[in-house]
């Protein structure tokens, strides 16, 4: 896998979302040949509540422990879809995310969440790179497009590298003694919690 993609993943499973990596969008070429149209890099859903490292099981609750990133802008009662495209360059969008096509595979993967034609829900993110769908009132969803990358800004529809990586560091920082006990299989996270475990200042670089 690539680590762009590593990263991210862990970046998303901490914030408490459900990952599908480098998913393959085929096509149907000629009756019974299909030939891969793009790889999805990053499909990603979280469900409404908090996020908390370690459950206390009734011994009362340890906010300390709860894990939550401002720049995901989660809302309360809305389940968050993210299709996400990851670059080690600049955060941008590939065409072939962008197609209809492959939008309409991707979100036939959880097509039990939207009350309408997921061909609709497609147009939208077409258009717009976001879909919101209220109905029915209690499965309210957000679809949008994410691009991960090198960039200045963080906002719906873009999220640096540098924040995922400045914002893992945090929560590691933060929540050492509790994810110590955690098994991170994933080579990315991994690694940040031994850099952090074992006492590395990261900076980045001021021009960055």
């Amino acid at each position: 896998m690539d680590i762009g993609v590593d990263l991210v993943e862990a970046y998303l499973r901490l914030n408490g979302y459900f990952t599908i990596t480098e998913f393959e969008v085929l096509r149907e070429t000629t009756p019974d040949n299909y030939q891969t149209v793009t790889d999805v890099d990053m499909i990603a859903v979280r469900f409404p509540g908090p996020i908390y490292i370690a459950d206390s099981h009734g011994q009362g609750e340890s906010p300390a422990l709860l894990v939550e990133d401002p720049v995901l802008d989660l809302q309360p009662d809305t389940v968050d879809v993210i299709i996400g495209e990851v670059k080690q360059g600049e955060a941008v969008f590939n065409p072939g995310l962008t197609d209809h096509h492959t939008l309409h595979t991707v979100l036939q993967r959880v097509a039990w969440l939207y009350g309408d034609d997921v061909h609709q829900v497609a147009r939208d993110l077409e258009k717009h790179l976001v879909c919101y769908q209220a109905e029915p009132a209690d499965r309210k969803v957000r679809t949008r497009l994410v691009a991960f990358g090198r960039s200045p800004i963080n906002d719906l529809h873009t999220i640096s590298l540098t924040h995922v990586f400045d914002t893992m560091i945090g929560q590691f920082e933060e929540h050492g003694d509790a994810l110590r006990a955690a098994q991170f299989k994933n080579p990315a996270a991994a690694l940040i919690r031994l850099l952090v475990k074992t006492g590395f200042d990261i900076k980045k670089n001021a021009a960055d």
